[in-house]
């Protein structure tokens, strides 16, 4: 079906656009018109020229800059007086994503059907969490849905920040290590025998460096199978490993004493904790299901455990800041902020306020990070590879030496 872009004025005199997909523009127009609009503009959407490449990988799923655009505009439909049926079907019907347009289909007929929003969301856990739908749950019964939605489509911005922070950090060093281990693979596997058959023809004792890159490449040549095999085990095995509950426990503590990304770990996970945890708080969510929730998504088991037992703590009758000091996870700083935020009963700017703090910290720190590896990369690559090529040359310039004397 053809798709309509349409411009029109809700009950409130707030101007909507959205893309239909409908039969005609008639059909389109009298949608509109069911939905409460008035002053109703439609045109064709442009066909262009475009190239649909087949998607890999089996289902599609829900992008998080999708689930931003659809919060932000659910929220300004909801302000506008348009009833929650009425949004989903208009949202629905403009999705390109297949897969998040027959959820949101599924979601209307659960309302429809009965279900509260929240519910409806609930039976879709992998495009709407459960922090999406706890808050959903709190601004229905508070009768604030619209206000909490503009406030989660800010926490999954934020949160998607933050993600593509760390991931930024990540390329280059990777890009570094991967260009590197390419090359050195080449010239071992393909360049080095080319110099050792030719230094065999000319006889002589050579140079120790030579010697050992000749060496290492055979070595290279006869296991390469082996070495790619046991690669490719480690990591199977780490990741086993990983997926155990003690095994997820010792890698999560040793990446928060890691020398230099743990410092970054800890810094995320206390700009996650407390970001969560104050827009759960600031929507109504009780502490005793922010804090259960907060920790499912924590991303660290060792963090996961310190907020359960602050959690613990809390239904015995403990203020928050005391089980946050005793697990040594939080830094004081953190502690001290939350144990005033109690105090003065403003838990949540105290929550939002750190976060935006630790935001610029992981900031802070990644530029750092990044600044730091840089050149020891680059010292890294230009001895390895140099090294190798030094070391093939010393018998030509030993050659070279003994022809001139």
């Amino acid at each position: 079906m053809p798709k309509f872009n349409w411009e029109a004025k809700s009950k409130t005199g707030a101007v909507q656009k959205g893309v239909m997909e409908a039969a005609g523009v008639e059909v389109v127009e009298a949608q509109l018109k069911r939905y409460g609009f008035t002053g109703i503009n439609i045109a064709e959407a442009s066909k262009g020229f475009a190239i649909k490449l087949p998607k890999f990988g089996g289902g599609g799923k829900v992008e998080t800059k999708e689930l931003v655009i659809f919060t932000r505009q659910f929220a300004t439909m909801i302000d506008s007086g348009l009833p929650l049926v009425q949004c989903l079907d208009i949202l629905a019907s403009q999705q390109e994503n297949k897969t998040f347009k027959d959820i949101l289909y599924k979601v209307k007929e659960s309302v429809e059907s009965g279900s509260t929003f929240a519910e409806a969301l609930g039976k879709h856990p992998k495009a709407f969490d459960q922090l999406f739908v706890n808050l959903v749950a709190a601004g229905e019964v508070g009768g604030i849905l619209d206000t909490i939605l503009n406030r989660l489509a800010a926490y999954i911005e934020k949160a998607m920040k933050l993600k593509k922070q760390i991931k930024g950090a990540m390329v280059y060093p990777i890009t570094i290590m991967s260009i590197a281990v390419i090359v050195v693979g080449v010239i071992l596997v393909f360049v080095i025998p080319t110099f050792a058959k030719m230094f065999a023809d000319f006889g002589g004792e050579l140079p120790a460096p030579t010697k050992f890159v000749i060496a290492l490449s055979n070595f290279l040549l006869k296991y390469i199978i082996v070495i790619i095999a046991a690669f490719f085990g480690l990591v199977t095995a780490i990741k086993k490993y990983y997926a155990t509950a003690g095994g997820r426990k010792t890698i999560d503590r040793l990446a928060l004493k890691a020398p230099i990304a743990g410092p970054l770990i800890r810094k995320v996970s206390v700009a996650k904790f407390t970001r969560t945890l104050g827009t759960m708080v600031s929507s109504g969510v009780p502490i005793m299901d922010g804090l259960e929730i907060v920790a499912k998504t924590a991303g660290n088991k060792i963090v996961e455990e310190a907020i359960y037992g602050v959690r613990q703590a809390i239904s015995e009758g403990k203020t928050m800041a005391e089980p946050l000091a005793a697990c040594g996870v939080f830094p004081p700083m953190v502690v001290q902020m939350i144990s005033v935020g109690e105090a003065t009963g403003a838990m949540d700017a105290m929550l939002n306020k750190i976060a935006d703090f630790y935001d610029d910290e992981v900031d802070d720190a990644v530029s750092a990070m990044t600044a730091m590896m840089e050149p020891l990369l680059m010292v890294f690559l230009g001895t390895t590879v140099g090294g190798l090529v030094v070391a093939m040359y010393l018998p030509i310039f030993k050659l070279a030496g003994a022809v001139g004397g």
